[in-house]
């Protein structure tokens, strides 16, 4: 079941009424998880450019929609591996500011995950 998500302030994600002080995923079964962020970090040195390695990370299959909670004011981008990786995969990519993402998220249907970066 797809879990609401509540409400997002700098640093934190509140969804189904719990309250996350890190990045999040969340998965085709609503599964929350922390996010893989290093995977980018390690190449890039700033977690605010997903890597391929964490975009075959996020991914799952059968996924058709993912969004993406880019920070409270949008610093986070796709590099252009991780954006041609997901085009392969004819999944489509949303990406707006967190407290944007999450209104999106919560009026979205189908096979859909989501990546929500909660500062910048």
């Amino acid at each position: 079941m797809k879990p609401k998500i509540d409400s997002t302030s700098f640093g934190s994600i509140t969804v189904d009424g719990k309250t996350y002080e890190y990045d999040i995923l969340i998965r085709l079964n609503g599964q929350v998880e922390k996010r893989e962020k290093q995977l980018s970090k390690e190449l890039y040195g700033t977690s605010h450019k997903v890597s391929l390695e964490e975009a075959k990370y996020i991914y799952e299959e059968g996924t058709e929609k993912l969004i993406i909670g880019t920070g409270q004011t949008g610093f986070v981008k796709l590099s252009e591996e991780a954006e041609d990786f997901f085009r392969k995969k004819n999944c489509g990519v949303e990406l707006f500011p967190t407290p944007w993402a999450i209104e999106r998220w919560n009026e979205l249907e189908g096979r859909i995950t989501a990546m929500f970066h909660v500062t910048c």
